[in-house]
């Protein structure tokens, strides 16, 4: 009589298979991953690149970036760095001539001044500045008011950080400025934060003067701390006058002022940014910054402080030329049919689109597929977006025209106006 060994017992009893497998577990993401992780979707403007990704002939008035190059001086400084064999980390705050002039950029531009030796931090980019602002300042369950529709990294990073996003909608009918009586009505005992974006992505909306001053009054009334991303401050149309938030009266001491050199100076991809806020706002800031980064390229400090010298030039040429393409697509939107303000910063038109009777997403995702122009759904940018969708003209006015073209077409298949 043979005995079974436990191997081939396994392979010929199903019942000691059933009892001795392992239990059944929950996905590995929902053991692993952390509850505010899983709280934020992906970005809802990838999936449309995704599609475009597989076509040819797409007009992309999809990526909020210059289609312009760097300008040749800054690209020369950066070789020079190399050749300098500057590749090394600097201070943790940057190197110390960017800082100084971008110290007297800003006080030149918005009569604010700042102490370049600790009260400037240079980052990579402007959503790094944004990301290490509110993890050194927020508190699990503190509040951020953010008007929307807004940049589709805000909530993920005030949640990131524990806090609790809070959205105030604007709207086409008031050129998407934010109401100073709708901000004051969310402030609860738990508000801690407000976020500003203006001159706005994805709306192209700038603040009224009157406007910005109230909200500043509310900040102060209220004891608020003021995130401001001005990455878009030189980017400005129509007469408008640019004021920094941290300029006005009671707001230094109370305001984190993020900006960067990707949109003014065509440098996305060098990743250039900076933080100014009061010195001890900063050396919490920096805390989180020296540990998750230690120092911005040093190269690309190089090249940004190029572009603070010489490149003033280069950013009115290119100011000039995005102007005439914003006037081309605000004209031409509303003559199709498809209600849009005049943006008067940033290069975004923000065109209403509910007339077509489509969602945002599904106005995006049939233009791409039947007409090959890629735009991104309003829904994007959190739900006051909704029947909207965000064009960028950082693209050829040739690109612009035939864009219009194609729309039109579309529009006019859909019954829309015209």
């Amino acid at each position: 009589m043979t005995t079974q060994t436990g191997a081939n017992r396994l392979k010929t009893d199903p019942s000691i298979l059933n009892s001795e497998a392992e239990p059944e577990r929950p996905p590995l993401s929902t053991r692993v991953l952390a509850r505010r992780v899983d709280e934020v979707p992906r970005s809802g403007i990838r999936r449309f690149f995704d599609i475009m990704a597989t076509m040819t002939d797409v007009i992309s008035l999809g990526v909020g970036e210059p289609d312009f190059d760097t300008p040749e001086q800054v690209i020369e400084a950066g070789r020079h760095s190399l050749a300098a064999r500057r590749t090394h980390y600097a201070s943790n705050y940057g190197t110390i001539e960017l800082r100084r002039a971008l110290a007297h950029h800003l006080e030149r531009l918005y009569d604010v001044r700042y102490d370049p030796t600790e009260e400037i931090l240079i980052t990579i980019g402007a959503s790094e500045a944004l990301d290490v602002a509110c993890r050194a300042t927020l508190d699990p369950g503190d509040e951020v008011i953010l008007h929307e529709p807004s940049y589709v990294s805000y909530r993920p990073c005030v949640i990131f950080a524990g806090g609790v996003p809070v959205g105030v909608n604007t709207s086409i009918d008031d050129d998407f400025a934010l109401d100073p009586a709708k901000l004051e009505a969310a402030i609860t005992p738990r508000t801690k934060a407000l976020l500003l974006n203006y001159p706005c992505n994805p709306t192209g909306a700038v603040l009224p003067h009157d406007v910005q001053d109230e909200i500043a009054r509310i900040a102060v009334r209220h004891d608020l701390l003021v995130y401001s991303d001005e990455i878009y401050d030189r980017l400005v149309y129509g007469g408008y006058e640019m004021r920094s938030m941290a300029a006005l009266p009671g707001m230094r001491r109370r305001t984190v002022l993020m900006g960067g050199f990707s949109k003014a100076y065509a440098m996305t991809g060098w990743r250039i940014g900076y933080i100014c806020a009061p010195s001890e706002i900063l050396e919490g800031i920096l805390k989180i910054h020296q540990y998750v980064i230690m120092s911005a390229p040093t190269v690309a400090q190089d090249a940004a402080l190029e572009a603070l010298k010489s490149s003033e030039s280069d950013v009115r040429w290119m100011l000039s030329h995005y102007d005439r393409r914003r006037q081309l697509l605000v004209e031409g939107f509303n003559r199709i049919g498809l209600r849009t303000s005049e943006p008067k910063g940033a290069f975004y038109v923000f065109p209403e689109i509910t007339s077509t009777g489509l969602t945002s997403d599904e106005f995006a995702e049939q233009l791409l597929r039947q007409e090959s122009v890629a735009v991104v759904p309003g829904s994007a940018f959190g739900q006051a977006g909704e029947g909207h969708v965000r064009c960028c003209y950082a693209t050829s006015e040739a690109e612009l025209r035939e864009a219009l073209v194609r729309i039109e077409r579309f529009v006019k298949r859909r019954g829309g106006d015209v």
